[in-house]
């Protein structure tokens, strides 16, 4: 097989390749105007084939100094430019999508020449994805305010300028945390935030509130609590799906702790991997049971969690910043003073607050203490916060729920401290 590919001329390879490429961009051009009159198109199929064909012959006849390729770019490009102007005259029309893809297919014989395969194979199925997308691109930018790109431009500043020039020089000569590693840990929530806040508004807009609780538990579960819990209250009918879209929050909880534990510190993931893994499945079966229990009943009125702010605010990264610097210093001098069972103490007093700048701040700091006594300081802090969480749902959802609130929390918060006595 080697020999017969070896026989085969380069020159074939390559044609044959920009003609299914081009034919392949010619063809999603007939997909995307069916239903347009052909007379009025720059072409389909047949043209961006011969326009690809054209371009390599070109290209073939002068390889080196490429004068004929780039006089064959300059005449197509200015009967693309003719095509154009009549375009607008005639139909007062102004989209030039079709002359950009016709130019990407010129282009084609010679990145087939000069890069790798499976990058003209990336360029075209980005060109075919992209044309296809047309109406769903249309639909998200309908969505897309100012504030949106005011949000993405913050998160582009926060990750490409000021992390690179944050210094890594501890604050104080007795503790390892730098402003390099707070920023870090302020970056790496704000991206989970981000990706919920961007799921929810563009993928699942005034969804079913399985899919707030889902989406919200990766934002924060103690917030999605707190306002599923209240929303749960003003129901009328079926509370019973609020109750089980708090749960499914949490699993996200642990599945969002997980991920972090995985970024920075991997020997400390390898020792929660099963446990966490364990918390997770068993939120989701007793999520996904308490659902099952509300899906035949009546339909609540439903008011969706849809716009929980902005998860790059100023004042959330201030928060996060000096509750990280607060759980330091706490740590640092709760281990000097009571050791181990300080440390265990203090994860089980951190569940009333936002346990993650803790989290962080236990997976990134250099701290005496093995990594098992780490491992179960941060499981103690989820039970605590999942039973503070309990609470916030008993007070502020539906009396008539507390079953299923005290039944789900105290399951999970048992297997919990099952989990660690399993370390232990």
């Amino acid at each position: 097989m080697e020999t017969l590919l070896s026989a085969i001329p380069v020159q074939f390879s390559d044609f044959v390749s920009v003609t299914i490429f081009a034919l392949l961009i010619g063809l999603s051009q007939r997909k995307s105007h069916n239903e347009q009159d052909e007379s009025k198109l720059i072409g389909t199929d047949r043209t961006f084939t011969f326009i690809g064909i054209l371009g390599y012959v070109l290209l073939l006849c002068q390889p080196i100094e490429k004068m004929l390729y780039i006089g064959g770019g300059l005449v197509v490009s200015a009967f693309f430019v003719s095509f154009y102007l009549q375009k607008m005259k005639d139909r007062n029309s102004y989209g030039i999508t079709s002359l950009l893809i016709g130019l990407i297919t010129y282009t084609l014989p010679l990145l087939v020449q000069t890069q790798p395969l499976w990058f003209t194979i990336l360029v075209v199925v980005t060109v075919l994805v992209f044309n296809e997308l047309k109406t769903s691109f249309e639909n998200f930018s309908k969505r897309f305010d100012r504030e949106d790109l005011f949000t993405f431009a913050k998160f582009l500043t926060m990750a490409g300028v000021i992390l690179p020039i944050v210094p890594d020089v501890p604050l104080v000569s007795y503790l390892s945390i730098t402003p390099y590693k707070i920023w870090i840990a302020v970056l790496a929530i704000s991206s989970i935030s981000y990706i919920s806040y961007i799921l929810r508004k563009f993928v699942f807009p005034n969804k079913e509130i399985w899919i707030t609780g889902l989406l919200g538990g990766l934002y924060s579960s103690t917030a999605t609590t707190f306002v599923l819990s209240r929303q749960m209250k003003k129901a009328k009918g079926n509370e019973t799906e609020y109750v089980g879209a708090i749960l499914l929050s949490i699993s996200m909880m642990y599945l969002r702790i997980l991920f972090l534990v995985w970024i920075f510190n991997l020997s400390l993931f390898r020792l929660l991997l099963i446990p966490m893994l364990i918390l997770i499945a068993l939120s989701l079966a007793i999520a996904i049971c308490v659902l099952l229990l509300a899906k035949g009943k009546k339909n609540s009125i439903m008011q969706i969690w849809t716009n929980p702010g902005n998860p790059l605010e100023f004042k959330i990264a201030l928060l996060f910043t000096f509750l990280y610097l607060a759980f330091t210093f706490a740590t640092h001098f709760t281990i000097q003073k009571f050791g181990q069972n300080g440390i265990s103490a203090l994860s089980l007093v951190v569940g009333v607050t936002d346990i993650d700048p803790f989290l962080l701040n236990l997976f990134q700091g250099k701290y005496p203490m093995a990594q098992i006594v780490i491992a179960t300081a941060a499981l103690q802090a989820m039970a605590s916060n999942n039973f503070i969480k309990m609470l916030y749902a008993l007070t502020l959802g539906k009396l008539a729920q507390w079953k299923y609130i005290a039944g789900g929390f105290t399951m999970l918060v048992v297997a919990n401290l099952l989990v660690v006595l399993f370390l232990n």
